[in-house]
């Protein structure tokens, strides 16, 4: 039987997806806090995209209240697994969050890994990110062999997710075979509020800025995908970074546009007009107390240009990823979609 953390979120709900087609017997986790009808409400939402078949899908899951901070509740979700999705995570760029970061990225995924090798996991598939990978000399692109540089200006989120991957190749020392998925910028539907829901989300409202920094991007198709199959391989112990392309965001925002039909964003945005953006969010949240649009980590990200490599994983399982054009305009689709039923 198959464990999923994390079944609510954009990576999640789509390996959901692709598991119960695979008429696999899946137990996901769900935490008590927040609005349950509405987290299952946006894993169906998802499972609509794919099929009209959905609800008889999403029935098929066993869904467990269970928290990856509380081992207590986290025990009893494993009761008789075999295999564990590991996709539950949190993502900040707010100096305030890194402590609960810390104990969620870090802490819970510490608390997966001793249950894994205590219940003799037979596969642990972990979803990191292309932020924990070490950075390239000027001119390279970045490999699964970059090695991480602590001394370098990580963000908090990257610091938590290299912190993560280290409690997995724990469990590859204790018996757990593993495997770490390292996605670019994860593109797909479903989650219009949050994460790169958001490019399409403010791009159809009309959202006028671009950057020109470059970085990797992937359809959210492609982990569930990849995911799968190497579970279900017999490759062990190893990380892949997941990236269709390396494009601009002003590249994706245009394609976004362009999937709309709406006008393209003009403004292009320098790193003087980032740096003062940030720092008018960050007095603005100490006065009014909310989060802030731009934080000093994503204005930087949002101008850094960097290109990663997916040789290694095309070799592996002979994968071939979607394009970056036919992952926009499936993805303006299921949003026009969601628009016109709610």
């Amino acid at each position: 039987m198959i464990l999923v953390t994390g079944g609510t979120g954009l990576v999640g709900s789509h390996l959901l997806y692709q598991l119960v087609l695979q008429n696999k017997s899946v137990v996901a986790i769900h935490r008590k806090k927040g609005n349950l009808s509405q987290s299952f409400g946006s894993v169906k939402n998802v499972f609509s995209y794919y099929t009209d078949n959905f609800e008889a899908l999403f029935s098929s899951i066993i869904w467990v209240e269970a928290d990856i901070t509380d081992i207590t509740s986290l025990t009893v979700a494993f009761q008789n697994i075999t295999h564990v999705y590991h996709c539950a995570a949190m993502i900040s760029f707010g100096r305030k969050d890194y402590r609960k970061m810390r104990k969620i990225n870090i802490e819970g995924t510490a608390n997966i890994v001793n249950l894994c090798i205590a219940k003799q996991i037979k596969k642990l598939c972990f979803v990191s990110s292309v932020a924990a990978v070490g950075k390239p000399l000027i001119g390279n692109q970045i490999t699964e062999d970059n090695e991480w540089n602590i001394a370098e200006n990580n963000s908090g989120y990257a610091i938590t997710k290299y912190g993560s991957e280290n409690e997995v190749w724990r469990a590859s020392q204790e018996g757990v075979d593993v495997v770490i998925v390292n996605p670019g910028v994860i593109l797909g539907g479903g989650f219009w509020k949050s994460g790169s829901g958001k490019l399409f989300d403010k791009t159809y409202k009309g959202f006028k800025f671009y950057t020109e920094g470059v970085t990797g991007f992937v359809s959210v198709i492609d982990v569930a995908k990849v995911m799968t199959q190497l579970m279900q391989s017999s490759i062990k112990n190893e990380r892949y970074l997941l990236v269709s392309e390396n494009v601009s965001f002003k590249t994706v925002f245009f394609a976004i546009a362009d999937g709309f039909k709406k006008k393209r964003p003009s403004v292009k945005v320098n790193k003087l007009m980032s740096g003062i953006a940030w720092r008018l969010g960050w007095l603005l949240s100490k006065l009014n107390g909310k989060e802030p649009l731009i934080t000093k980590q994503s204005a930087n990200s949002s101008h850094s240009h960097s290109h990663y490599s997916n040789t290694k994983i095309k070799e592996a399982i002979d994968f071939q990823f979607l394009s970056l054009e036919e992952t926009i305009l499936a993805t303006c689709k299921d949003y026009m979609k969601d628009i016109k039923n709610y």
